[in-house]
């Protein structure tokens, strides 16, 4: 009798790998999957997605036949994301679903391995700009009578949380938020409100969503921030709250950014600030949500194949109107919690981020620098990102000896926190010192990265 067949190794990826000279570590960031999911890519054990084929054409530069016969292309049954609901009441039902889901730890795994679904971006653009506005939320529950003292404690819990999240990073806290949504939120969501009370709750729960959905992204989970981002928005529709749901917008073009998606970053940004408009936004919202444009139009400048000098100047545009509405803001505005942290600091470390992208690295270099000097120990993530994105800038410049000397200490900065995104952005740096593989000091860069960047930084 023959012996079972076991799973064929797919070589053809790994050959990919290594003419890019990456390890599985390496590969995975640039993917955005675990390492032990490319592990298994690589063994043949485990299906490859239609959306990481897409992503794998991308990052090593080849076609979607060459990457079919890389994988085999076995059919994956790709989940998608859930469609925008179509009441208030299916609104709560796929939101306490996906949390009660996220809460067990039995598929938080499953979730965490999500793919990014790029049809569900214009799904729920369109459910909130184009569906009608909220129903009737009042609702007479068999349990707690909700008050406005109990959506006062989701709110002071999505402000301590997020304060923990600056600090620490995604990994530290998004269980805690996980588990509030679930075991707190979800029986008040079932109780007996009014209106008033409800449409409270309702925007209550959607900031907590979306906090859950950022950390989540701070993880790199994608597929799963990209529907608590979803579901938030749902949520904030429900509520009729055009001030949170232009935050929710806003951060679901961050992570476009991220992806790479120009298209849809530019859109869901524009979305954001029209949704700003419609609330009545104060300045320093307004100029967040017109730099979260800036920073996608400067993305699509980046990946034109040629120089789109409209772009460009968009980019400029957009930075001058952020400075002109930033300096218009006053004590006493009537700001949302999730815009207190915005200062010169944040400013500036966005800015940089779209200064570099359209080429602009000596400007994006002082960005850098002027970030730093504000975030200083307080936010030592953002502090991290910006000592990388200083090291880009000048690396940009052709200072390859300053980039590198300036980018070392983010090294113990990334062990420091609970963020997959400081480690995908040394990633991201070393992987841009390619070309220079051969130098001296880019060869001593990888070895100590390879010796003191924690493996779960």
């Amino acid at each position: 009798m023959d012996a079972k067949q076991g799973p064929s190794p797919r070589r053809a990826l790994k050959a990919a790998r290594e003419r890019f000279g990456w390890g599985q570590e390496e590969a995975a960031e640039a993917v955005r999957v675990s390492v032990s999911t490319w592990s298994r890519w690589e063994r043949g054990v485990q299906d490859v997605r239609p959306a990481h084929r897409a992503r794998l054409a991308e990052v090593f530069n080849a076609g979607p036949e060459e990457v079919a016969r890389w994988v085999g292309a076995q059919a994956s049954g790709e989940p998608t994301a859930d469609p925008a609901p179509a009441s208030p009441g299916a609104t709560v039902a796929d939101a306490v679903s996906l949390w009660r889901a996220d809460a067990d730890l039995t598929r938080r795994a499953d979730l965490a391995d999500l793919a990014v679904d790029a049809s569900a971006w214009p799904e729920w653009l369109l459910h909130w700009t184009l569906d009608p506005g909220p129903g009737p939320l009042a609702r007479a529950g068999r349990r707690v009578r909700v008050g406005p003292s109990d959506i006062a404690r989701i709110e002071e819990a999505t402000r301590a949380f997020a304060a923990m999240d600056r600090r620490y990073g995604g990994g530290m806290v998004r269980p805690a938020v996980v588990d509030f949504l679930h075991a707190k939120v979800t029986p008040l969501l079932a109780g007996t409100y009014d209106d008033a009370v409800g449409a409270s709750l309702m925007s209550a729960a959607a900031t907590m969503t979306g906090l859950a959905g950022w950390e989540a992204y701070d993880l790199r989970h994608d597929g799963l921030a990209q529907r608590l981002y979803g579901h938030a928005l749902g949520l904030a529709k429900a509520a009729g709250d055009a001030m949170t749901a232009a935050w929710v917008l806003t951060v679901m073009a961050q992570q476009a950014i991220d992806l790479a998606q120009p298209v849809w970053a530019i859109r869901l940004a524009r979305a954001a600030r029209e949704a700003g408009r419609a609330a009545g936004a104060p300045p320093r919202v307004r100029a967040a949500l017109a730099l979260r444009e800036a920073r996608a139009t400067a993305v699509r400048a980046a990946l034109c194949d040629t120089p789109d000098r409209h772009a460009v100047r968009r980019v400029e545009r957009l930075l001058g109107e952020v400075d002109r509405t930033f300096a218009g803001a006053a004590p006493g505005d009537p700001e949302p919690h999730w815009i207190s942290n915005l200062g010169h600091a944040e400013i500036a470390a966005e800015a940089g981020c779209a200064w570099r992208l359209i080429g602009e690295h000596v400007r994006a270099a002082d960005c850098a620098r002027t970030a730093l000097a504000g975030f200083g120990a307080a936010y030592p993530r953002s502090a991290q990102f910006n000592v990388v994105h200083h090291a880009q800038a000048l690396h940009g410049q052709g200072a390859l000896d300053e980039a590198l000397s300036v980018a070392r200490p983010a090294v113990p900065m990334a062990n420091g926190l609970s963020s997959h995104r400081s480690l995908s952005l040394l990633r991201s740096f070393t992987r841009s010192l390619t070309p220079h593989r051969g130098h001296p000091l880019v060869r001593e860069w990888r070895d100590y990265l390879a010796a003191e960047l924690a493996p779960a930084a």
